[in-house]
């Protein structure tokens, strides 16, 4: 049995967390898994991001970690995310390189494809055009994996790859009602109007279609692209559910099992409208791999904020 050392940076966030829960049952033999946070070193760091690389010498790579943040976040500082998130990205491939990992599966967004563009959108359309002006410091970051991947193949022969996760949610996100995503805002805000019986507030009108991923379902799929897939070029992952903010605030305060008044801030921007992913290429991959149903995936989340409040990122 080949031993690999699966090095996870970003361990202790949404998706790392999501992982460590499905090797509960999901664990190979041989495999011994290192999830990283903040405290083990500041990976924008060349020097801090290489003694964690000599510390434990990975032969695989999950690269999570990312400055990140909401919209509204992007829109303050977008010179700083794409710096920051650069300088990490760099010094994780760059130390794989030198240490020669056998495989890295860099985790990208959908933020990275054209604004303008032809819906479905899927992976060979990512340099169409540029992206969404509301957060493309971070999008260019992004996009940059993929660049770097193609040309360390190129140049070096190494395997690293990416996945391109739609709007990621579940247990242990981040729950800044300001700078978080989508769901977590609004799994925080019903629970503040629940407690303090004031109304609940979406920004924008609720009608930007987004697909969504709960964050169990990603780390299967995670598990699988670092055991099983070989491409070089990104894989979407997504759900094929479309639904609207709408829709998907009222299937939070029916789980939050809130009943005050509900209030839309039409004064605030909606974002991209619709972002519309393919999914063909993962389904040519797992034709028959089943996304948890997103009322079942919401409810569990909302659940598990309002029992871990005091401890909950936000």
């Amino acid at each position: 049995m080949e031993k690999k050392t699966i090095l996870v940076t970003g361990g202790s966030g949404l998706v790392g967390k999501g992982i460590e829960k499905v090797l509960e049952t999901e664990r190979l033999d041989g495999e011994t898994w290192v999830f990283l946070s903040r405290k083990d070193g500041d990976l924008t760091s060349e020097s801090a991001t290489e003694a964690i690389f000599e510390k434990y010498k990975p032969t695989h790579v999950i690269h999570l970690a990312a400055l990140v943040g909401g919209l509204f976040a992007n829109m303050k500082a977008n010179n700083d995310f794409f710096r920051k998130n650069m300088k990490m990205n760099d010094n994780i491939l760059s130390m794989s390189h030198k240490y020669k990992v056998k495989k890295v599966v860099s985790c990208l967004s959908t933020c990275i494809f054209p604004d303008k563009t032809t819906y479905p959108i899927d992976e060979t359309m990512v340099y169409d055009g540029p992206p969404h002006q509301s957060n493309f410091g971070y999008s260019y970051a992004k996009r940059m994996i993929d660049v770097m991947n193609r040309s360390y193949k190129e140049q070096y022969g190494c395997q690293f790859t990416s996945v391109v996760p739609c709007n990621i949610f579940g247990p242990n996100d981040y729950y800044n009602v300001e700078q978080g995503h989508v769901i977590p805002g609004l799994i925080h805000k019903a629970y503040q109007a629940k407690k303090n019986g004031t109304a609940f507030e979406i920004w924008g009108t609720g009608a930007a279609l987004r697909q969504f991923v709960y964050s169990i379902d990603l780390a299967k799929l995670f598990l699988w692209a670092l055991r099983e897939y070989e491409e070089i070029d990104p894989i979407i992952f997504a759900s094929e559910t479309e639904i609207s903010i709408k829709e998907v605030a009222h299937m939070i305060l029916e789980a939050a099992d809130f009943k005050g008044e509900v209030k839309y801030l039409t004064d605030k921007s909606d974002g991209q409208l619709k972002k519309t992913c393919s999914i063909a290429k993962l389904r040519s991959y797992l034709p028959d791999f089943q996304f948890t149903p997103l009322d079942v995936a919401i409810r569990d989340s909302v659940k598990w904020f309002f029992d871990n409040y005091d401890n909950a990122r936000k």
